[in-house]
This record gives C-alpha cells, structure tokens and sequence, in this order.
C-alpha cells in the first residue's frame, strides 16, 4: 500500500537541471511513472528537450510539464525554473570526453558556480530538499586511500584533487569541488540537502545525443585500451540511479548529516 505521506510527495512540484540529458531524462520519466504532475525540466538554452514531452504520461490532461531554458551559471534564469517547486534535483554538470582547452572555465567553474547558484535559488525559493547528483568522481581517484587500512570508501572519502590535476583528470576535480561546496553552503544556510554518488551510468539513452558515460562504453566496445590509474570503474544502471533520486528526496531519513555530509 502507498502511504500518505507519498502520495502528498508525488503532487510536489519538483524541478530537474539537466532534464534533458541522460540521467536528467530518465529522472523525468521516471518522476512521471511515480505520478508527479508538476515538472521544471530546466535545459540549457538553446538544447533540445522535444524527446521529453514524448515520455509515458508526459502529456496527460493533469501532467504540467513545462520547460525553462536556464543556463546554471545565470543565477536569474535558475531562480524563475525553480520558483514554486518544493524539491529540486541538480543534475546538470559539464562532462566530456575532449579534453578541455580551458578546464576551469569549461568544467570547473560552471560545476562549482552553477551548484552554487541552484542552492541559492532553491533556499530563496524555500525549497524543502535538494537531490544533488554528484559522482563517484568525487570519491576516486585517490591513490592515498588504501582500502586494506582505511577500509572501503564512505562519505569521508574524496578524491585527491592535486593528483586530478596533475593529470589533467578535470571531470573529478569539477565534481569534488562542487560537492565540497554544496556541503559548506548547506551547513552555513541550513539546508536541507542530499547527495548520490552513482558510478558509471548505463542504460538505454531517451535524449536522441549519445552522452559520456555511453561513450565510454562504446569505446571499450570499439577496442580502446586506455587506462586509469587508481580509479574504480563501476556501473550502475540509468533507471536504479533516477529511482534512487526520487527514494532520497522523500525519505525523511535522508535528511541530516551522515558522518561528515548526508550522501547515498
């Protein structure tokens, strides 16, 4: 039997950053399977988001699916996608497989700056809780934790920074250090706000681009012989991580600190 309590979540209005990327998609769709009728899919402007209104349920009599164009590092255009919603899930963060010309401007500052602002948006908003979707990016590579000492990894593990970029493995150091600050704004401000650390996501794409994580994929499939070093490549699949999202916005459980941050 479905409790109350859900029933009263499923009619909260929620809104996604990133709805029409991978993991953003499946979120949406899934939200719709769960029955929310009130969606902001936020998309980067100019991106396009037609396959999302193709969704099961997407256009039904009672479902308000509405799109906001709103770039994460444009602070009024985050505020108006997430004004009137009671949740907020920040999925959107630059990935890519090129390496970038200028790290800091391409992936670093938008992760960061653009996490920033969605909190601050969702706490003007009085938002009641914020999913954020970090990465196991944020917990590996570390070549200084040594599981047979330190035991397995938990929310006290991060990825060694300087070693990232002593590489050039700018994605990881983009996804800790936005995680890292999300956590110093919600401490200071009293939020309300979690996190999921999924690995590798794969799954069938709904958005008609071929995002990262399938790339790699596709490149294993192709014959690539790349290597990490002190890296953990795990899988996890698209539809369990967006189940996962929507399981942490609604359990009261979730709220609070859990050792140094509230992570899943």
């Amino acid at each position: 039997m479905i409790s109350s309590n859900y029933l009263a979540n499923a009619k909260e209005a929620v809104c996604v950053t990133g709805a029409n990327g991978f993991i953003g998609s499946w979120l949406v769709r899934t939200l719709l399977e769960d029955g929310y009728t009130r969606i902001h899919a936020s998309i980067y402007p100019g991106s396009d988001a037609s396959h999302l209104f193709s969704l099961p349920g997407a256009t039904s009599p009672n479902v308000r699916l509405e799109v906001y164009e709103a770039d994460i590092l444009d602070y009024t255009s985050v505020l108006k996608a997430v004004e009137g919603c009671q949740g907020v899930f920040h999925v959107a963060s630059p990935c890519s497989l090129e390496d970038p010309k200028d790290p800091h401007r391409e992936l670093v500052m938008p992760a960061v700056q653009g996490t920033l602002n969605v909190l601050e948006a969702a706490r003007t908003a009085k938002v009641r809780r914020v999913v954020l979707t970090s990465s196991i990016s944020a917990i590996v590579p570390n070549p200084n934790w040594d599981p047979e000492t330190k035991g397995s990894f938990d929310e006290s593990s991060w990825t060694d920074v300087e070693y990232c970029k002593s590489r050039q493995k700018w994605y990881p150091v983009s996804k800790t250090l936005a995680e890292k600050a999300a956590w110093e704004y919600a401490e200071k401000h009293g939020m309300d706000v979690v996190a999921i650390n999924p690995a590798t996501c794969l799954g069938p794409l709904l958005q008609p681009s071929l995002n990262a994580s399938s790339a790699v994929l596709q490149q294993l499939l192709q014959g690539s012989q790349d290597t990490q070093e002190h890296h953990w490549l795990g899988a996890v699949h698209v539809r369990d991580v967006a189940k996962a999202q929507i399981l942490l916005f609604n359990a009261p459980a979730a709220s609070g600190l859990l050792g140094k941050h509230n992570q899943a």
